[in-house]
């Protein structure tokens, strides 16, 4: 029987798993790469539970990522590369530097204050690692709107922004324009760039009004999903099913449910 008890708990039975003799063959054969996608969607995973506000899902979802951290962990282990108390240590030592205010003696500051310290602590931090350029270490794996966001950000320290969320309206506008002008000419390399403009540039405007892309879209599609689970709901009700619907009979109940929200919001 393998020790489940806690951090370590969770260590052995991880160490059991990758045994070469007598562990799953399915965990044995997994490497970093193979491990990366499962270790984005317990991330995913997550932040659905937090929306949800699905604490229970949450306890587990939260399980679900730790693994994540400790296959990875393990793996380099056994390439002599590093371990999980290595991970550990590397993240307190990292908040530590981070929060002199705290652990150190830079005094009281406020979030707006630290926020700005963080940053320039990070800066520090990437020249030692010889990541010489302002967006070298945004990573390529985050979801796009995310990351556009997160580029723009790191901009924006440099003064390379838009000085309003009006400006960032007024070309939101004029890449709406230029899309228009591609789909009229049936361009649809240009209109697949254009596509992409508009999207960041919508991504800068949620930077700008301080809101997460991905969580905004995130609520949206929950949105989405509710709202046409109601009209499948109310056309079950007549005996009829989406695809015996139209679109004139379907969006009178989308509106509807919309007004039914707003009525008890």
């Amino acid at each position: 029987m393998s020790n489940t008890d806690g951090i370590e708990g969770l260590l052995d039975v991880m160490r059991r798993l990758r045994d070469p003799e007598t562990g799953c063959p399915w965990d044995k054969d997994q490497t970093f790469a193979t491990i990366a996608p499962y270790t984005i969607e317990e991330s995913y995973e997550v932040a659905d539970a937090i929306q949800r506000n699905d604490m229970r899902d949450l306890k587990e979802e939260l399980g679900d990522l730790l693994f994540q951290v400790v296959f990875h962990a393990r793996i380099a282990e056994e390439m002599g590369l590093f371990d999980f108390n290595d991970v550990a240590a590397g993240m307190s030592e990292k908040l530590i530097r981070r929060h002199p205010h705290v652990f150190g003696n830079a005094g009281d500051r406020t979030a707006e204050e630290q926020n700005a310290a963080w940053e320039v602590i990070k800066a520090e931090e990437r020249k030692a690692k010889e990541k010489h350029g302002l967006l070298d270490d945004v990573p390529v794996g985050l979801p796009a709107l995310t990351r556009a966001a997160k580029l723009t950000k790191r901009a924006a320290r440099v003064g390379f922004d838009w000085p309003s969320t009006q400006e960032v309206l007024d070309k939101l506008d004029e890449e709406t324009q230029e899309l228009k002008v591609e789909i009229a000419k049936g361009d649809m390399r240009k209109s697949h760039e254009e596509l992409g403009d508009i999207l960041f540039v919508l991504a800068n405007l949620a930077r700008k009004l301080d809101v997460e892309p991905e969580n905004a879209l995130r609520m949206t599609n929950a949105k989405f999903i509710r709202r046409f689970e109601t009209i499948e709901a109310e056309l079950a009700k007549i005996g009829k099913t989406a695809d015996q619907s139209d679109l004139a009979e379907m969006d009178a109940l989308w509106n509807a449910a919309k007004r039914a929200e707003h009525q008890d919001s």
